[in-house]
This record gives C-alpha cells, sequence and structure tokens, in this order.
C-alpha cells in the first residue's frame, strides 16, 4: 500500500474510533447549552470553540461522526447487498429477466442521484433511517451493473460448463460458483461509493432532512451555523473539514483498491 493509501486508513481509523469511542471519552455534553460561551474561539477548554449556542463544537464533530459515518456506511452495505443481488440475478438469467432488471436501473439512474435521495428523504419522516433508504435507494444500481458485467463474463467460462454438466443447479451455480467471484469487485466499489454516501448524508444533513435536533450530524452543524461563517468561522470550518477529510479519505483508499485489483480496468470502463 502506497503512502497516501496508508494515511487514508489510518485517518479513517482514528475518526472511526473517535465516534465508537465517543460515550466513553471525558468529552463534554454535545447537547449542553451554555448561553455565557457563545460562538466561542478555539481554547484550551474548548478545542474546536463553541456554536451559536455554546455548545462544544470538538464534543459535537465526535458524536455526529456517529451518526454520519453509521449511516453511509450502512447504506454502503445495503447497497452492496441489493445491487449484489440484482446483477447476480439479471446476468445469469438473462433474456426477458436481464432486459426487466435493467429496464428498472436505468429508470432509477435516468433520475439525478441527489434529487432522488432528496425527494425520497422529503416523502418519508426525516430521521436517520430515511437518510440510509435514500441514499442506498439511489446508490444500489452502481453495484447492480458492475456485478452483472462480471457474472456475464464468468457463466461462460468452463467452470461454469463443468458445474451444469454434473449436475450442478442454477441456485448452486449462482452462490457457490459465480458469486463468491464477484465480491472483490463489490468490495472496492464499496471502498469508492462511500466517500460520495458521506457527502450525501451531509447534504441531507444540511437541508434538515437528516437526524433532527438536538442530534449532532456534520451537516446540520453546518447549516445551522453557516450564518456566522465570517462573525465565527469555526463554527462551519471544523465540521466542514471533518465532512471533507473523511470524503477525501474514503476515495482515496477506494482508488488505491481499484489501482491494485485486476479489476480496476473495469471500473474504469
Amino acid at each position: 500500500m502506497n503512502k497516501a493509501g496508508k494515511a487514508a486508513v489510518v485517518i479513517l481509523a482514528a475518526l472511526a474510533l473517535l465516534a465508537v469511542l465517543a460515550p466513553v471519552l471525558p468529552l463534554q455534553d454535545p447537547e449542553q447549552i451554555d448561553l455565557d460561551a457563545l460562538k466561542e474561539a478555539p481554547s484550551a477548554h474548548h478545542f474546536f470553540g463553541t456554536d451559536s449556542k455554546g455548545r462544544d463544537i470538538f464534543s459535537r464533530v465526535v458524536f455526529g461522526g456517529r451518526v454520519s459515518l453509521s449511516v453511509a456506511a450502512v447504506a454502503a452495505v445495503v447497497s452492496a447487498l441489493v445491487g449484489f443481488l440484482f446483477g447476480l440475478i439479471s446476468g445469469y438469467c438473462g433474456g426477458k429477466i436481464d432486459t426487466l432488471l435493467m429496464a428498472v436501473v436505468d429508470f432509477i439512474l435516468s433520475f439525478p442521484s441527489l434529487l432522488l435521495a432528496i425527494a425520497i428523504s422529503v416523502i418519508l419522516p426525516p430521521g436517520i433511517y430515511t437518510v440510509m433508504i435514500a441514499i442506498a435507494f439511489v446508490g444500489w444500481t452502481s453495484f447492480a451493473r458492475i456485478v452483472r458485467g462480471q457474472v456475464l463474463m464468468y457463466k461462460e467460462m468452463l467452470f461454469v460448463e463443468a458445474a451444469r454438466s454434473v449436475g450442478c443447479s442454477h441456485i448452486r451455480i449462482i452462490f457457490l460458483h459465480i458469486a463468491p467471484l464477484c465480491i472483490p469487485i463489490s468490495l472496492i466499489l464499496m471502498g469508492i461509493k462511500l466517500g460520495g454516501f458521506v457527502l450525501t448524508e451531509a447534504t441531507l444533513g444540511f437541508l434538515g432532512l437528516g437526524a433532527q435536533p438536538p442530534t449532532p450530524t456534520w451537516g446540520s452543524m453546518v447549516s445551522a451555523n453557516r450564518a456566522y461563517i465570517l462573525s465565527a468561522p469555526w463554527t462551519v470550518f471544523f465540521p466542514g473539514v471533518a465532512i471533507f477529510l473523511t470524503a477525501f479519505c474514503c476515495n482515496l483508499l477506494g482508488e488505491h483498491l481499484k489501482d491494485r485489483s485486476d479489476f480496476g480496468k473495469s471500473l474504469r470502463d
């Protein structure tokens, strides 16, 4: 692994560790309002300063990471699973089933993904689970297309013909012979898509469609304090940096995995 890949892993691991250990770390209450400490600059008592309600920004960034990272991770896993199954079935069955399933994929891809995620979040009650559903709904199509392409290639190979010749069922061939070969490319695509999912979650949180106050998320923190970007820039800067670092490191890691993998060319195509 190159230096950029190692740095990305270290930063992502540190952010994830902070998010997991947030409840047991000696942090200030992220929801505690202190009217005597409104918009205080970063100091030894408040490492990242305080926001417009006197809440400790460092604590809110750490606790906000629990929501932002978990939403993006769950959405990535759900997207991968749904797209994986669609791609397997579509590629192996072919014919009318393939045409129908790919028509569904093309229909969803015909809409801008962010606008579709916003529409879903508006229709459903706002909250963490709605954001997960919205991101997963617009994200699974990429997995379906990539996996389908791999299945179309594998099902014509000799080992599949040999499995059919000895009487293996279609279910056995799909899930025991072909599916394991498609797992690596799905994991690589998860790494690549995760950064985009983090940005989508932050965008929905910024628009007030994610976790509702007083639960902190990075996007909602930027939105709540955007009016003070000039008078108290730290209220927006630190949650913005958290979003940038996470998305950037996810992209670095995904690109590294893609370049090191035999599937890199397939993903670029």
